[in-house]
C-alpha cells in the first residue's frame, strides 16, 4: 500500500481526494499547509505528494523548494486555473506533474498512479544487478545503472523526471522528437496540452547541463519541430 499526503488549506478538497485516493487502495495522510507537510514528510513514509500552491503559513511554492533539498518523491500541483506562472514556477522548482482545480478525480487518479509507477520503476533501477549502463555526447555522461549524470567530470543533480527526458534523448542523440513524442514517451500518456510541461523541464535541464543555457551545446531546439540531443 503506498502512502500518498495531501496538502491543501481547503479541508473539503482534502477530503474529497482522500476518498478517491482510498477507493484505489491508498493511505491518505493529510496536511493544510506547507510546515504540516514537512512534518509528515519527516515523520511518514510517503511515495507521493499532493499539494496545492496557494496556502498559509508556507504556502506550495516553498514547501516545493524545501522538499526538493532532501527528497525526490513525486509530487503533484494542485493548482487554480488562473495560475499558470506559479505552476511552471513549481514545474521549475522539481515538480512532477500538476492538475487544475476544479479537478477530474478520474484524471487525478490516473496522473497518481502514472507517477507511482514511475517512482518505483526509477526505484527498482537502481538496486537492480547487472553490467553498468553508460550513455554519452561529449562531456555530457549518463550512467543508467547508478541513476548518475556528469557534465566534464562534474554531477548534475536532476529530478527523476528531467533525468528520464534526458537519458531518453541522449539514447537518441541526433534524433529529433517533438514535445508531444517526448511527453508521450515520458508520461506514457496522450499528449494534451503538453508544451508547458514539456518546456519548463527542458529548460531546467538546460540550466543544470549547460554552460550556456541560452546557447546550448548539448539539448538544442530544432524550431517548429522539437528538441534534439547532439552526437558529439
Amino acid at each position: 500500500m503506498y502512502n500518498i499526503l495531501v496538502c491543501d488549506d481547503e479541508k473539503e478538497i482534502v477530503d474529497a481526494v482522500e476518498i478517491y485516493l482510498v477507493q484505489e487502495g491508498f493511505r491518505v495522510f493529510k496536511a493544510y499547509d506547507g510546515e504540516q507537510a514537512l512534518e509528515l514528510l519527516k515523520s511518514q513514509e510517503i511515495h507521493l505528494l499532493i499539494l496545492d500552491l496557494m496556502m498559509p503559513k508556507m504556502d506550495g511554492i516553498h514547501a516545493i523548494m524545501k522538499i526538493r533539498e532532501e527528497s525526490s518523491i513525486p509530487i503533484i500541483i494542485l493548482s487554480a486555473k488562473t495560475q499558470d506562472t506559479d505552476k511552471v514556477l513549481g514545474l521549475n522548482l522539481g515538480a512532477d506533474d500538476y492538475v487544475a482545480k476544479p479537478f477530474n478525480p478520474l484524471e487525478l487518479i490516473a496522473r497518481v498512479k502514472s507517477q507511482i509507477r514511475r517512482y518505483t520503476n526509477f526505484g527498482s533501477a537502481i538496486d537492480a544487478a547487472g553490467s553498468e549502463q553508460i550513455y554519452k555526447t561529449g562531456g555530457l555522461v549518463i550512467n543508467d545503472d547508478r541513476k548518475e549524470v556528469t557534465v566534464d567530470g562534474e554531477p548534475v543533480k536532476l529530478t527523476r523526471i528531467e533525468y528520464n527526458i534526458l537519458l531518453f534523448l541522449v539514447k537518441n542523440k541526433g534524433k529529433v522528437f517533438s514535445i508531444d513524442q517526448i511527453y508521450e514517451e515520458i508520461w506514457k500518456e496522450e499528449a494534451f496540452g503538453a508544451d508547458n510541461t514539456v518546456t519548463v523541464h527542458i529548460r531546467h535541464i538546460r540550466e543544470k547541463i549547460e554552460i550556456d543555457p541560452k546557447n546550448p551545446k548539448y539539448l538544442k531546439v530544432i524550431w517548429g519541430i522539437g528538441y534534439r540531443v547532439e552526437n558529439i
